[in-house]
């Protein structure tokens, strides 16, 4: 570290005595301090616009090119999530959510596709409480579905793209620590303790999975239409969507 920023002083010193030379033959060959001093105090004057012009102008907008072109891709990795695991799972652990009724009328569409309030619903959904019934879930093909997606968590979690967004990654690895603890235990027979620990497991991930999926519905209703009418058309929280029924037979578990 000391090695490179003594070589930045040194460069610096440098690029001010070839300038001091520079103008001082200038002075020799032309005599004429009036024009170096002119010049001088034009271009730095001009620095304090050209500091204007590329640090807050052009480089914000290039950020902010940066970060649309980013989000895009990043959310290209969530709509493979869902579609090919993160809504089946989210699927089934609902149907086992004893409050599932009391809490997420928030994330329905009543009266077409555009009158959620997504705003009003992270606001509900930070107060909510799940409460998974655990007895009621076939811990066995739980885990058997899990497993089958371990290679396609993976390559997600390798992704560059995931890097900056850790609501995402948590909740990747939330189901990773679900996928760890029932492949490692004897499922036949739990204890109280592990029943009770797998459960408070499985409601962190579900919470996790349906803040993600929420969040990423808003980001699909103002940038893809499309995506958000298809999307509402298969809410899992909704049992009157028109597809809903005929989508779950593609659920796994």
């Amino acid at each position: 570290m000391s090695k490179k920023i003594n070589w930045k002083i040194f460069a610096a010193i440098m690029m001010l005595i070839l300038s001091i030379i520079f103008y001082f033959l200038h002075f020799l060959i032309f005599r004429d301090s009036h024009h170096i001093f002119i010049y001088l105090l034009g271009d730095v004057a001009f620095v304090f616009i050209e500091v204007l012009l590329v640090t807050m102008i052009i480089h914000h907008l290039l950020n902010e090119w940066e970060k649309r072109s980013h989000l895009k891709k990043l959310n290209m990795v969530i709509e493979t999530f869902f579609s090919e695991f993160g809504k089946h799972l989210l699927v089934y652990v609902l149907n086992f959510d004893n409050n599932l009724d009391k809490g997420h009328d928030f994330i329905i569409a009543k009266n077409g596709c555009e009158d959620i309030d997504f705003k009003a619903a992270f606001r509900a959904l930070n107060k909510y409480q799940a409460d998974v019934d655990i007895r009621q879930i076939d811990l066995h093909k739980l885990s058997k579905f899990l497993s089958s997606k371990r290679s396609f968590l993976i390559n997600l979690l390798q992704s560059p793209n995931l890097l900056e967004h850790e609501t995402f990654t948590e909740t990747l690895m939330a189901i990773f620590h679900i996928a760890e603890e029932l492949a490692a235990r004897d499922l036949h027979n739990l204890s109280e303790d592990e029943i009770e620990h797998t459960k408070v497991d499985i409601e962190r991930a579900y919470n996790l999975l349906t803040y993600q999926w929420l969040s990423y519905m808003d980001y699909t209703r103002e940038n893809y239409p499309y995506f958000f009418l298809f999307a509402m058309q298969t809410n899992p929280f909704d049992e009157k969507a028109s597809w809903l029924e005929k989508w779950y037979e593609t659920t796994v578990v």
